[in-house]
């Protein structure tokens, strides 16, 4: 039997789901990194390897990329590392590496639905330019095009722009319970868009079987406001309401209705299309 190499440049939540996931298949072999010394035991239980890594060191990335056909940059920032240094430098590694690794067919990149910044609420597409609210979602939107830059017609390169990510361990409940009863400046009226984690493992591997190119927003079918969003999940967990001050501004950074059209004509049925209460 055949089997197909892939390396999975970020285990955080994400991350370790598709590990979880992919380790079903007898045709993959999986190698794991993770910036966590504690996480390399849980790692190697669930992978074929487990490595410890940051994305822009060179002679590790080095180490992770030999013999890979398939890469899934699935990084994220804790502690005291940057953005830029998360983010843009292991783009920018990968980049300087990849001619030494022809074996590399494709990179799926999980990149986030923030770079839109505030549209006022509305609707936006993989057409729409990116307008970053910060310096942050400025080096994610560099981080995307730099990714991007390394496709060629040996290697498919494809983002996934995500919506907030929820799923088992993060629940909305969870994520929202501190804000009971508390106010919160604004009206609420901003549009908000969410991943269950099921869907991105989902659309990660429709995107690995389809060898999808380019950009693709992920997020599901609610576009709930954040008004609306908040008093279902404090409802649902029997907690106190939140209370809208209008009279000061909202300090939310982005503002865009997030459309899903284009991964769904490309085939992807959502496993849950509604956001799960």
């Amino acid at each position: 039997m055949t089997t197909t190499n892939i390396a999975i440049l970020g285990c955080g939540y994400v991350g370790t789901a598709l590990a979880r996931y992919w380790q079903k298949q007898a045709d993959l072999t999986i190698t794991a990194t993770t910036t966590t010394p504690e996480k390399i035991a849980n790692l190697e239980a669930i992978t074929d390897r487990a490595l410890l890594l940051k994305g822009n060191n060179a002679e590790g990335l080095k180490t992770l990329l030999q013999g890979q056909e398939i890469v899934v940059v699935s990084v994220g920032t804790r502690g005291k590392a940057s953005y830029e240094e998360t983010y843009l430098k292991t783009a920018q590694t990968l980049v300087s590496l990849l001619p030494q690794f022809p074996s590399l067919k494709q990179i799926i990149y999980t990149g986030s639905y923030a770079i839109y910044g505030d549209r006022k609420g509305q609707w936006v597409d993989e057409t729409s330019p990116p307008s970053p609210a910060n310096p942050n979602g400025e080096i994610l939107v560099q981080t995307e095009q730099t990714l991007l830059n390394l496709a060629t017609n040996h290697c498919k390169v494809c983002t996934l722009r995500l919506g907030g990510i929820y799923g088992e361990g993060r629940e909305l409940a969870k994520i929202y319970a501190p804000a009971a009863g508390t106010t919160r400046p604004g009206t609420g009226e901003e549009a908000s868009n969410w991943i269950h984690l099921d869907d991105i493992v989902g659309a990660i591997e429709f995107v690995r079987q389809h060898q999808l190119q380019e950009i693709y927003n992920l997020v599901d079918d609610s576009h709930l406001t954040t008004g609306e969003l908040l008093k279902k999940v404090l409802h649902k967990s029997n907690l106190a309401p939140v209370t809208w001050d209008s009279s000061q501004p909202s300090r939310r950074p982005y503002n865009a209705k997030v459309s899903n059209k284009k991964i769904k004509t490309a085939g992807y049925q959502f496993i849950r299309p509604k956001i799960v209460f």
